[in-house]
């Protein structure tokens, strides 16, 4: 039976239970999927909504409660109408029926009033009811998220009710049976929306609450880990002989709840430094998301965003903790390279491809995993030849160019040339590193016009050395490189047809009128700003190039055609 909205209010103002149950009821399976809302009733909504948090105030029947609360969740989808529900005692009653203990100033009275039996400053812990219905549980922690999503100031009376600290208590019973799956992902989403939503509450879980152990946990819960060694994870009941079963939907969904919580509150991790114990810390939590990487969820969509947020949160790791992904002894269906299990590697290698191949929303999408690539490739000597082994091969085509073909070389010497500039330089990058910083290895295999934008903004055009410390070993020439290495056009890094020298058959003055117009041209279209010619200044970085610079050059050259050469006798010793 439909009820009108005003029929619904009134029937919760005469204040009876059973009238209001069965009103709400109504109101509740019609609004079930509603998630737009007219503005003309937004008053009314507003009156309900402070009608049903009255009642939460009594004693009510189980299914009441439950009513009640189903009425508030579909309410707080309204964000123009969440003045009932932002305000420090509904809060305070949803986070009651929540089974959160919060500490509240304004037990005692909306505006603070009677606060003195609540002790210093008026605070007062206000328990959770006795006996919680998980149901019930779950409807107030659904109405909180919906309040946290959607308005600023819940948001504040939340973090002034130290709701973070409330949660993470609860957080901390990830072993516990009381709690069933929906209580234990909707806590972990509403740690979600606090610290991503507000900086001081990230502050807060991180350090204060210890949250990469706390969140740690929650994920080894998740995914029922058991620990045959220190940093070695296994799937409790698993063989390690044995392929890992997919994980359950309910299993990854708290998971990645869970790292997108750490990846929030571990952002800035990688730019300051750590000590030990959070060194510590983190390798567990790196050992954890090297299992994530080699597991798999229930589909090819939902495994791969489960291993979109693994690579992220990876990615924030400090870089001396990412050497747990290469810890795992080498065992039977292992892939092993110079005697180190490069599983993971070789995942996260396939992972970055598949994204590549993908070719939409390449910066968000491709680059968390190329930046982890080049990060531990910098860092660890077996992972960097591996990887160089499979993207950089020994070099045999020597008719194509760098970036025609389908091979991963091709695909991300394509992208050395992006539109978007972190991009092309991340990618860059990574090649470099996998060259070992090595200036002529990498137009080697990428040509000097794809490798110029790297080289420029890193002072190496005139070639040169690395900052980075690399092994020495030699880079293996293949017998079709050496033949044609002498022909091979290092701006484009193939051998190209000998083309006809356009100088031939002209005379000096002949060729000082031609660079001379060449000049004027440079002059008349650098002076309408529809170029900027560049030259390459001593410390290896481009600078301005004006006419002068042309004039002297020209001037230089006729003038000085040929330095005489050197007498052998004359040669320093």
């Amino acid at each position: 039976m439909k009820m009108d909205l005003n029929a619904i209010v009134e029937k919760m103002e005469t204040g009876d239970q059973d009238a209001a149950l069965m009103a709400l009821q109504t109101y509740n399976k019609e609004k079930s999927q509603c998630f737009t809302f007219s503005r003309e009733q937004a008053s009314d909504r507003e009156r309900l909504g402070e009608l049903v948090l009255g009642f939460l105030q009594r004693e009510l029947q189980p299914s009441c409660q439950l009513a009640c609360l189903e009425t508030i969740r579909i309410l707080t989808r309204d964000k123009n109408s969440l003045a009932p529900f932002v305000t420090p005692s509904a809060i305070t009653t949803l986070c009651r029926y929540a089974g959160i203990p919060v500490a509240s100033r304004w037990a005692g009275g909306e505006d603070g009033q009677g606060g003195e039996e609540g002790g210093e400053g008026g605070m007062e812990v206000v328990p959770p009811s006795e006996n919680p219905d998980l149901e019930v549980i779950v409807e107030a922690l659904k109405s909180l998220c919906n309040i946290l999503l959607h308005n600023q100031t819940g948001q504040v009376v939340a973090a002034e009710l130290q709701l973070m600290t409330s949660v993470a208590g609860r957080l901390k019973q990830c072993h516990d049976p009381t709690w069933n799956h929906e209580v234990r992902f909707y806590d972990l989403r509403l740690t979600f929306l606090l610290t991503a939503l507000r900086v001081d509450v990230r502050g807060q879980l991180a350090r204060e609450l210890r949250g990469v152990t706390l969140l740690g946990n929650q994920l080894d819960a998740a995914l029922g880990l058991c620990w045959p060694d220190t940093l070695e994870t296994a799937r409790a009941g698993v063989e390690p002989s044995e392929e890992l079963p997919p994980l359950s939907r309910q299993q990854t969904e708290r998971a990645m709840e869970a790292l997108k919580i750490l990846f929030n509150i571990t952002f800035d991790t990688n730019r300051r430094k750590v000590d030990e114990e959070e060194a510590a810390s983190y390798r567990h939590l790196g050992a954890i998301l090297r299992h994530c990487l080699m597991s798999s969820a229930d589909g090819e969509e939902r495994t791969e965003e489960f291993h979109s947020h693994t690579v992220n949160l990876l990615g924030n790791l400090p870089l001396p903790c990412l050497d747990v992904l290469l810890m795992p002894k080498v065992q039977q269906g292992s892939l092993e390279y110079m005697g180190v299990n490069m599983d993971a590697v070789n995942m996260l290698m396939g992972f970055m491809e598949k994204r590549l191949d993908r070719g939409n929303k390449v910066k968000e999408t491709l680059l968390p995993s190329l930046n982890l690539l080049t990060e531990s490739a910098r860092i660890h000597r077996e992972t960097r030849k591996f990887l160089r082994s499979k993207v950089l091969p020994p070099l045999r085509d020597v008719v194509n160019r760098p970036e025609v073909g389908n091979t991963l070389r091709n695909k991300l010497v394509r992208l050395m040339t992006h539109i978007d500039t972190g991009v092309k330089t991340c990618t860059a990058e990574f090649l470099f590193v996998l060259c070992k910083e090595s200036v002529s290895r990498f137009i080697k295999y990428t040509g000097y016009g794809n490798a110029a934008g790297l080289l420029a903004a890193r002072g190496l055009m005139s070639g040169g050395g690395s900052s980075g410390i690399y092994s020495e070993d030699e880079d293996s020439d293949t017998e079709e490189y050496r033949q044609a290495k002498a022909q091979i056009n290092p701006v484009t890094g193939v051998v190209e047809d000998e083309q006809p020298n356009p100088m031939e058959g002209m005379t000096e003055e002949q060729k000082e009128q031609e660079a001379m117009k060449l000049i004027h041209m440079f002059d008349k279209l650098s002076r309408n700003n529809l170029i900027q010619p560049m030259q390459l200044g001593m410390d290896g970085k481009m600078r301005e190039f004006n006419v002068q610079d042309m004039k002297n050059l020209t001037r230089n050259s006729v003038l000085n055609p040929e330095e005489p050469p050197v007498n052998s006798d004359d040669e320093a010793e």
